[in-house]
């Protein structure tokens, strides 16, 4: 399959999905058609300019009416609702989980004033970046997101499972785990499933 077989693959299943979404009277670009540009730049990756260069360079003819890269992205971050309608339904049971994304390396914090992210813990360690939440259903599909700067805590994402009360059971990681309080010497405690020790 080449690329340009692929991008219109991905236009005909974004279409179908947006039939009822109208287009605006003085919009150059359709819905389906800002959703499908959205959802290349996030496959392809990189940044805005990069993916403008290579979608004008090589597939303006499959959006002969692309507006400037600024617009675009503006386009974009205007639209991002709707995602949504992408998202899978959920299940009888869910995984929550959330993951830190490093976007620069801690002792890099602070040396560029536009610096995207903030310093915090992920996975046991220092990161300066971002964190990204998401739920899956029982085939793996994601039902809901959500992301937020790496300083904030776990319970920060505890809204986005709560919209799932009552629709699917949702399991997690427990956010703090309690310590196990440490006996004083010499008592007897239980080791493993019942069986007594000394500790």
């Amino acid at each position: 399959m080449t690329t340009q077989d692929f991008i219109i693959a991905l236009f005909y299943a974004v279409d179908q999905e947006m039939l009822e979404v109208p287009k605006h009277p003085e919009a150059k670009l359709y819905p389906s058609e800002v959703v499908t540009l959205a959802l290349l730049h996030a496959i392809k990756g990189g940044g805005t300019r990069a993916f403008y260069r290579w979608l004008t360079r090589d597939y303006v003819a499959l959006f002969p009416q692309i507006p400037e890269r600024t617009r675009l992205a503006r386009l974009f971050k205007t639209h991002t609702a709707w995602t949504a309608r992408f998202l899978a339904a959920p299940t009888v049971l869910g995984v929550a989980d959330s993951y830190g994304i490093e976007l620069i390396h801690p002792m890099r914090e602070g040396r560029s004033p536009a610096q995207i992210g903030k310093k915090g813990k992920s996975n046991h360690r220092w990161i300066v970046g971002g964190k990204l939440c998401f739920i899956l259903n029982q085939g793996g599909l994601i039902c809901a997101w959500d992301c937020a700067t790496a300083n904030v805590h776990d319970t920060h994402f505890q809204p986005l499972i709560a919209q799932f009360d009552g629709q699917m059971i949702v399991l997690q990681i427990p956010v703090s785990m309690p310590r196990p309080a440490i006996p004083p010497i010499g008592r007897s405690v239980r080791v493993g499933p019942g069986i007594p020790g000394c500790w």
